[in-house]
């Protein structure tokens, strides 16, 4: 089943647009078919000053802002570039902050608009929680490394780090085609395993599997059916 899903990552100014943080930096990547189709990425002008530590850590500058499109217009063409296509990220409870924070902010709304954040976004911090518990650390450079992905050219930068987050998406679709057998690891499944809780989680892997393999009569289909999770963590 070919399916469109949008990779998302910001670089920032602050931790939280609750506490005054704006978007610096979106990078965006577009899969399908088990491969990347598209990007798009941008600077911000949000009027804000870069902090001198995460220039450090990120190499943009306050002139880079400063010199950018606003904040608006470069949301207005992200929101464009995604469209329907349900969205991704490495810790989704930061990026989708920002993400429908500067959407407000630019008069877009959410697609699909009335949805909850937990159904937007699919989190590869709590699918790779799931399916490689054997792994050192879950953050996006360690786990790129264990899973031996292509690493990024600039660590720290949107698109970069989009693109990083992308490799893990899709190897995590493979993973789950051949390793436990469910040929369609949709967006919508993504977003049921990632809050499966755990000691569950191979009943929930196994009856996937059935469910996408196996003919089933109704009952059978109903019995099968995933259980209420428990919040993620």
């Amino acid at each position: 089943m070919s399916e469109r899903i949008a990779i998302l990552d910001f670089e920032t100014t602050g931790m939280s647009p609750a506490h005054g943080a704006r978007a610096a930096e979106v990078g965006i990547v577009m899969v399908e078919n088990g491969r990347i189709v598209d990007r798009y990425q941008n600077l911000m002008n949000a009027g804000q000053r870069m902090p001198s530590f995460i220039t450090q850590l990120t190499g943009i500058t306050t002139a880079m802002l400063q010199a950018a499109a606003p904040s608006e217009q470069v949301m207005r063409e992200a929101a464009d570039f995604v469209g329907t296509a349900p969205l991704v990220a490495h810790n989704a409870s930061f990026d989708s902050k920002f993400w429908l924070d500067e959407l407000e902010r630019a008069g877009c709304a959410a697609s699909p608009a009335a949805a909850p954040v937990g159904s937007l976004f699919a989190c590869t911090v709590l699918l790779s929680r799931r399916l490689y518990p054997e792994a050192p650390s879950h953050s996006l450079g360690k786990i790129v490394r264990h899973l031996q992905l292509p690493p990024a050219d600039k660590a720290h930068r949107a698109l970069a780090d989009a693109e990083m987050t992308a490799h893990l998406l899709l190897r995590m679709q493979a993973d789950l085609r051949s390793r436990w057998h469910i040929p369609d690891p949709s967006h919508a499944l993504l977003s049921e395993l990632q809050v499966c809780q755990r000691k569950h989680l191979g009943r929930w892997l196994s009856n996937t599997s059935a469910r996408q393999t196996q003919p089933q009569l109704p009952e059978l289909a109903h019995s099968l059916a995933p259980k209420a999770a428990a919040a993620p963590r």
